[in-house]
C-alpha cells in the first residue's frame, strides 16, 4: 500500500521540480520508514523465539537458586548435626568418668 502511495508522491513531486536536497529528503524518510517496516516485520516474526529462549533461561536460574538453597540447607543441617554430636560427646564422657568415680 505504502509503495502505491509513494509512487504517485514521487510523481508529483518531480512534476512539481523541488530542489535536490528536498528530494534528497524524501527519499531518506522513505527508506528509513521502509527499514523500519522491515525491522517491525523481523521482530514479530522472531519474537516467539526469542520469548521461549528467555522462559528457558528464567527457568534455568530458578532451578540453580533452587539447588543453591538445597545445598546451603542441607550444609546448616550437617552443620547443626556436627554441633549436637560435639555437645553430646563431653557429656558422655563426663558421665562415664563419674561412674567410675565413685
Amino acid at each position: 500500500d505504502t509503495v502505491q502511495e509513494l509512487i504517485p508522491l514521487a510523481k508529483e513531486l518531480m512534476a512539481q521540480r523541488p530542489s535536490r536536497k528536498l528530494v534528497k529528503l524524501y527519499v531518506l524518510g522513505s527508506v528509513l520508514a521502509f527499514l523500519g517496516m522491515v525491522i517491525g516485520l523481523v521482530e514479530t516474526v522472531c519474537s516467539p523465539f526469542t520469548a521461549a529462549s528467555r522462559l528457558r533461561d528464567k527457568e534455568a536460574a530458578v532451578a540453580e537458586l533452587q539447588a543453591a538453597l538445597e545445598r546451603k540447607a542441607l550444609s546448616t543441617q550437617t552443620l547443626a548435626e556436627k554441633s549436637k554430636q560435639q555437645e553430646a560427646i563431653p557429656c558422655s564422657r563426663a558421665l562415664a568418668n563419674r561412674q567410675h568415680a565413685s
